[in-house]
């Protein structure tokens, strides 16, 4: 068994609390994916698709190549949206998933928060 001893910072994700421990040489989205977490959509995993869309709410990031304007335009850029493909943390992050899959992906958690208990539960 190979152990990875590489120093590590936390990422969280807005919509559903969820943390994990990214490596500053690995990518958000591997190191999301390294632990069988879900959060952050899943699509081509090298920047061509434009899936895995976040913004950077607190934290900072480095590149680890470029980031397709095809999918993020130099203004988002410059709001903190990224491709969590392509870039790896350089300190804690605070993410929040943007884009083509923001809406149905946070409506289903926040929803389910939001309502608190269901009416259909015995109290």
């Amino acid at each position: 068994m190979i152990f990875d001893t590489r120093t590590k910072v936390t990422v969280a994700l807005t919509q559903t609390g969820e943390h994990y421990p990214c490596a500053h040489d690995e990518s958000l989205l591997a190191g999301m994916l390294k632990l069988g977490r879900k959060g952050i959509p899943v699509g081509c995993a090298s920047g061509g698709c434009g899936v895995c869309k976040v913004r950077v709410v607190e934290g900072a990031i480095h590149a680890l190549g470029p980031v397709s304007r095809a999918h993020v335009s130099a203004d988002e850029e410059c709001q903190g949206v990224t491709l969590a493909c392509r870039v790896a943390p350089s300190t804690p992050v605070v993410l929040e998933v943007v884009g083509k899959f923001e809406k149905p992906f946070f409506k289903g958690y926040a929803a389910a928060v939001a309502a608190g208990p269901s009416l259909n539960q015995p109290q």
